[in-house]
């Protein structure tokens, strides 16, 4: 059905929704600003930028900043170390390839978090192409790094399928002229993946396959 296959990371094939809200929260929380974790849920996948505009509507670009600069310093430190691969991956990524679909990967996180995930999943030789958090200024809904990833794949946005677990990830897709499809590991329910543009849903990453085969038959 398609040639390209474009995938989130962080959790999609990652587990590291929990992880990163709790980094946030206690990042927020530095900067003397309390966040309940059910009101940061929402905003899981959406650019750290954007998330702390609409968060904190007052706080200046500087501070803006530094609270994701702590963020990432808490997550590294205290939560990157735990973090586990869903199950799955390869053998989905195995099949992929043998059907003939070219795979990238399209995250905001940067060279070290990326070489740690990508330790724990085991798929470089399936994997055609990277855009990450080094090649790009902003975060998804942004289109710009699924756009990267359908050039440096040589594919068109029609020829492709973004798969993540929020609809940032689908906006993103959509923005860039490809398909959307979603995993319900982010937290985010399957109306709200749907109604991001997820023509598809699977419960989780393992059970992928299958969504988009009944989708594709639908």
């Amino acid at each position: 059905m398609f040639s390209g296959y474009i995938f989130d990371v962080e959790g999609t094939l990652i587990d590291t929704v929990p992880q990163h809200l709790r980094s946030l929260q206690e990042a927020l929380a530095q900067a003397g600003f309390e966040v309940p974790y059910e009101t940061l849920q929402p905003y899981s996948g959406l650019d750290g930028n954007q998330t702390l505009q609409i968060l904190g509507p007052n706080l200046n670009a500087r501070q803006r900043k530094e609270i994701l600069n702590a963020h990432a310093r808490i997550f590294e430190t205290k939560y990157l170390p735990s973090v586990k691969a869903f199950s799955g991956v390869r053998g989905m990524f195995e099949a992929l390839t043998e059907r003939g679909g070219r795979i990238a990967l399209a995250t905001e996180c940067k060279g070290p978090e990326l070489k740690h995930y990508l330790s724990l999943l085991n798929i470089d030789e399936f994997i055609a192409a990277t855009a990450c958090g080094d090649d790009v200024e902003h975060g998804k809904p942004d289109p710009r790094i699924v756009g990267m990833a359908l050039r440096k794949l040589d594919v068109s946005g029609f020829q492709a399928v973004m798969i993540g677990d929020t609809p940032y990830d689908a906006e993103a897709a959509s923005g860039a002229g490809a398909a959307a499809a979603g995993v319900l590991t982010g937290g985010f329910s399957t109306n709200a993946l749907r109604d991001a543009g997820c023509f598809a849903v699977a419960d989780e990453i393992s059970l992928l396959l299958g969504a988009l085969d009944e989708s594709s038959r639908a």
